[in-house]
């Protein structure tokens, strides 16, 4: 009896054993199961505030990073700074040193480009220095080019400005000029009905009135007094002769080859006959006609509607700017300008209502 008792007692503790581990996992699984809102609010939140310091460390430590870079990136520019300014400042004394000049030509070129010819305790070397610097930035800026041209031109004139050279070279030179002109072209009046008739003699005269105009304007140039021509504006007046012949030459062969387009010949015939007849006023507005023109606004505008008119070709024609078209006619034109402002200044005007 006692083994079947101790038998039974045993049996039913394995029971209660497994009932209540049965329970035991029960509960756990309902506790898994069911979790309140303010349990699952506080886990949110643990988890946000978790991720956002995990974001808030990765950008401080790549804060970090991108700073320690540019603070190296800062040190190394400083570094190339540094030495290219010793380079520069090298170079620069050397350049000084091949850049021999007098002191007198340096203040020459210093007051010619508008510049104090002595800073406040600068030296000689100095002087030179600031000097050197000025010129290469002027070099360097390609709206300065029509300046740069200018002082070339200057530069050179003033190198080959010696008493001697003047009354020899211009004497010789000159003589031989009006012995040749006067053997090859005769001035005639210009007509401008030749424009529709005979294109080839319109040519001939408007070349023929060109060159006695630039012959008499470098012989009015050569015979100025010698204290006039050593001047400052003598010398920039003498530059802008040299220039002005040299620009208006591609016009010059146009017109000795035939080649210029009707709408340009007819404006350019325009002028010179106004200049012949010492009408400044009417050449000025022929100038105008030919530089900037009297196109309609946006320029290309061809058309005036939906349908092609009679007169529609009119707006087109001599309507151009030809002045836009390039470099060279730009400072052919030019020349032309200062060609008929010197013919006034010579011949002036009949009346004083063709001043331009």
């Amino acid at each position: 009896m006692d083994f079947l008792k101790s038998a039974i007692q045993e049996e039913i503790s394995k029971k209660r054993k497994l009932l209540e581990a049965a329970e035991k996992k029960e509960g756990e699984n309902k506790k898994q199961k069911y979790v309140s809102r303010a349990e699952l609010e506080r886990i949110r939140e643990e988890e946000y505030k978790k991720k956002e310091e995990e974001r808030i460390k990765r950008e401080q430590e790549k804060k970090a990073r991108l700073e320690e870079e540019e603070a190296k990136r800062k040190e190394l520019e400083r570094q190339q700074s540094r030495a290219n300014e010793r380079e520069s400042q090298e170079k620069s004394e050397e350049e000084v040193e091949t850049f021999n000049i007098s002191m007198e030509e340096c203040r020459r070129r210093l007051r010619a480009m508008g510049q104090p010819i002595r800073l406040f305790a600068e030296t000689d070397k100095q002087c030179k220095l600031r000097l050197r610097a000025l010129e290469l930035m002027v070099e360097q800026q390609p709206e300065n080019q029509g300046r740069n041209e200018f002082m070339k031109t200057l530069e050179e004139m003033e190198a080959h400005m010696r008493l001697d050279d003047l009354k020899q070279k211009g004497a010789v030179l000159t003589e031989n000029k009006k012995k040749q002109k006067r053997q090859t072209l005769v001035v005639e009046p210009i007509q401008l009905e030749l424009l529709s008739s005979n294109v080839d003699k319109l040519y001939s005269q408007i070349y023929a009135y060109f060159s006695h105009m630039l012959e008499e304007w470098e012989e009015y140039m050569a015979a100025r007094p010698e204290e006039e021509k050593r001047s400052v504006p003598g010398k920039r007046a003498a530059v802008l002769q040299k220039q002005a012949t040299e620009y208006i030459k591609p016009l010059m062969r146009h017109l000795k080859k035939g080649t210029l387009e009707l709408d340009v010949l007819a404006r350019v015939a325009e002028i010179a006959q106004r200049m012949q007849k010492r009408l400044y006023r009417d050449a000025q507005d022929a100038y105008l006609q030919l530089s900037i023109g009297n196109a309609p606004w946006p320029i290309g505008v061809t058309m005036v509607g939906i349908h092609e008119r009679s007169a529609r070709e009119k707006i087109s024609s001599s309507q151009v700017a030809h002045v836009l078209n390039d470099e060279t006619s730009r400072k052919w034109i030019q020349s032309v300008k200062r060609l008929m402002t010197f013919a006034q200044t010579k011949y002036p005007p009949y009346t004083l209502s063709q001043i331009s």
